[in-house]
């Protein structure tokens, strides 16, 4: 990712007017869906898709969370290519700066999950950036522990893609995959080589459960100072996926910021 993107602090915000949700809570850049995130429909063309491509605040999309391009099942497979395929071209005409994308899970094995994925970043065209996100839990989930995410990254290197590929590391994920956060950042920097994008959320769950449910920073089980550590040591772009009012929304940046500072 380019450096002009280091430092700045945003939220997921609702699809409607970005930037003006942005603008509302001070953010520096947002992240959005541009479809349903539990179906399978393809991106709307957006009205203010000139808009988004001329701002200054970058724009990252989140893929829907149906998506899982290392499942055996053929369906599964197969439509989750097309509409990553679909959310990538829908993501150029916005100028997004990014398309977020889960790991997956492979029921019959991790391993078999590292050749679809290699399949499916062969077969993938994009004009973005494409970034894989570290997830929360599943059975055979390819990027949930940081073993599984080793053999995941030393496969998907070796593919020559016309794009770039990199890594979104959650916070959440990370706790309730049950990894120790103490040295988190550092584990998946040794494995990645750059954290592209860091989604900060505190877990409403204790650690290992493979909840995925997020609480505003400080107020969950992670608490304050792991998020500050993991904050510092990331130094990357950093969206907020907490829940909660703008009041709630704009806290959490500031606790983002703060730990910057």
């Amino acid at each position: 990712m380019s450096s002009t993107t280091d430092g700045l602090v945003g939220a997921h915000v609702e699809p409607d007017h970005p930037l003006e949700a942005a603008a509302e809570v001070g953010a520096d850049c947002v992240q959005i869906f541009l479809s349903n995130p539990q179906g399978w429909q393809k991106p709307d063309p957006r009205d203010d898709a000139q808009e988004l491509r001329d701002s200054t605040v970058p724009v990252y999309v989140h893929a829907p969370y149906l998506i899982n391009v290392c499942s055996p099942r053929n369906n599964v497979r197969y439509g989750s290519r097309k509409i990553l395929q679909q959310t990538c071209e829908a993501a150029a005409e916005v100028g997004a700066a990014a398309v977020v994308v889960h790991a997956g899970h492979a029921e019959d094995g991790v391993e078999e999950g590292f050749g679809r994925w290699v399949r499916s970043l062969e077969m993938l065209k994009s004009e973005v950036t494409v970034l894989i996100e570290n997830t929360a839990g599943g059975d055979n989930a390819v990027g949930r522990r940081f073993d599984a995410l080793a053999g995941l990254w030393e496969a998907v290197g070796a593919v020559d893609t016309s794009f770039e590929l990199g890594f979104c590391f959650d916070t959440c994920h990370a706790h309730a995959a049950g990894e120790e956060l103490s040295d988190a950042v550092e584990r998946v920097l040794a494995i990645v080589g750059t954290i592209d994008l860091l989604h900060v959320n505190d877990s409403r769950d204790p650690a290992g459960t493979g909840a995925d449910r997020h609480a505003n920073l400080g107020k969950g089980e992670i608490g304050e100072e792991p998020l500050r550590e993991m904050i510092r040591a990331a130094g990357t772009p950093a969206i907020v996926e907490t829940p909660g009012d703008l009041d709630a929304m704009r806290a959490d940046i500031d606790f983002v910021r703060a730990a910057l500072a």
